[in-house]
């Protein structure tokens, strides 16, 4: 018996999905560096947009990434006058992030990603948050499966 042919690239929704994040991230850089932050100090700023004085470890969460990836962000974030940290007062052992009002005005400057993925994605508005809300399921269904699964 042989094996099942593998599918090709193009036929596999996990490389659908790495290479649209490739293309978003590539589309969004020019923007990203004129307003002089990275993608992962963006999406650390989106967190704190949603929630400020959030911990790192609050953050990695947030984001599904490791504190050891957010400090480093996190770091030239507050070095460009984006955000301060600062030990929590509630427990001493946690650094708290904070948006400055430099990070508060950036939120406004970042409509041009949405405008941009909007213009070159040709895809409606309707469209796009139907494609993100099952995304957002998938995302959790495999979140799931894997908090299901057996340690080793």
């Amino acid at each position: 018996m042989t094996a099942p042919s593998p599918l090709p690239l193009d036929s596999q929704l996990c490389f659908s999905i790495y290479s649209t994040a490739i293309a978003v991230n590539r589309l969004y850089k020019p923007m990203l560096d004129a307003l002089g932050v990275t993608y992962t100090q963006y999406l650390v700023l989106s967190a704190l947009w949603e929630q400020g004085g959030l911990t790192i470890t609050a953050i990695a969460d947030r984001l599904a990434l490791e504190p050891s990836t957010i400090t480093p962000a996190v770091k030239r974030l507050e070095a460009a006058g984006f955000v301060q940290r600062q030990r929590s007062t509630t427990d001493e052992r946690q650094v708290e992030v904070h948006l400055t009002s430099k990070g508060n005005e950036l939120r406004e400057k970042t409509g041009c990603l949405t405008d941009a993925l909007l213009r070159h994605s040709g895809f409606t508005v309707p469209e796009l948050i139907a494609l993100n809300e099952k995304m957002q399921e998938l995302r959790q269904g495999l979140r799931n499966a894997v908090e299901q699964m057996p340690a080793d």
